[in-house]
Order: C-alpha cells, then sequence, then structure tokens
C-alpha cells in the first residue's frame, strides 16, 4: 500500500477536478436544453453523456484509491472491473456516435469519444489481470 500513498493527493485533486467539471457540464446542459437546437436529444447520449459518465468514473477511481485499504487486492479487482465496464460502455457510445443523425463525428470526434477512453478503460483492466499475477 505504500507505493500508492505516494499517490494519494493526485487522486485527490483528479477526484476533486473531475467533481467540479461534472458540475459545469450539467450547468452547460441547462443552458444549452433552453435553446436546444433540432435533434438535439440524438446527440445528448453520443456526446454529452459520455463526458459525465467519464468524469463519474474518474471520481469513482479515486474514491477507491483513497480508501483506508488493508490489502491491493481489492483495490485492482475494483478498478479492472470499472475498467471492464468503461470498455464496454465505449462500444456503446461509439454505435450511438454512429447512428445518430443530429450532428456528423470528425476524426477529433471519434478520438476523443470512442478511441482513447476505450484505451484508458481497457489499461485499467489490463493493469488488473497484470497485478493480480504477480
Amino acid at each position: 500500500m505504500l507505493e500508492l500513498a505516494a499517490w494519494n493527493s493526485f487522486y485527490v485533486i483528479t477526484g476533486s477536478s473531475a467533481g467540479a467539471l461534472t458540475g459545469l457540464q450539467f450547468v452547460v446542459m441547462t443552458l444549452i436544453a433552453e435553446r436546444a437546437p433540432p435533434r438535439s436529444e440524438e446527440a445528448g447520449p453520443a456526446f454529452a453523456t459520455p463526458t459525465i459518465v467519464h468524469f463519474g468514473a474518474v471520481l469513482l477511481l479515486s474514491a477507491i484509491i483513497s480508501a483506508p485499504w488493508q490489502d491491493a487486492v481489492p483495490i485492482t479487482a475494483l478498478w479492472g472491473l470499472i475498467g471492464l465496464v468503461g470498455v464496454v460502455y465505449c462500444i456503446i457510445v461509439a454505435r450511438k456516435m454512429r447512428i445518430q443523425s443530429a450532428y456528423n463525428p470528425n476524426a477529433k470526434d471519434w478520438l476523443f469519444y470512442a478511441l482513447l477512453p476505450m484505451v484508458a478503460y481497457a489499461l485499467l483492466a489490463c493493469r488488473h489481470l497484470w497485478l493480480s499475477h504477480i
């Protein structure tokens, strides 16, 4: 557990930032809802909801790492589970991005809304598998 103690402040900072950004996202969504463009309800699940889910995942990861665990096994198991669920969620998001017709996603959208989050979640899942064999 001493290896993780040095990173505690990093995760606290990351988690609090994700909380603030999640609140900001809700403010932006409220302002957009007042003047919603046509068919915006199609694009929300593909672009706005994943942002909130990813910030929520960072908050959950921060809470898990900050808990006073006696062993690192539950931490790696929970992080691995979050990684697997995140990969599945990213596949769902990519499908929603493809079928929605309100906006035509460009390469940056695919990179930042589908590919990079999926890689991050896959690394979490793989890290669990690697740590469980040590």
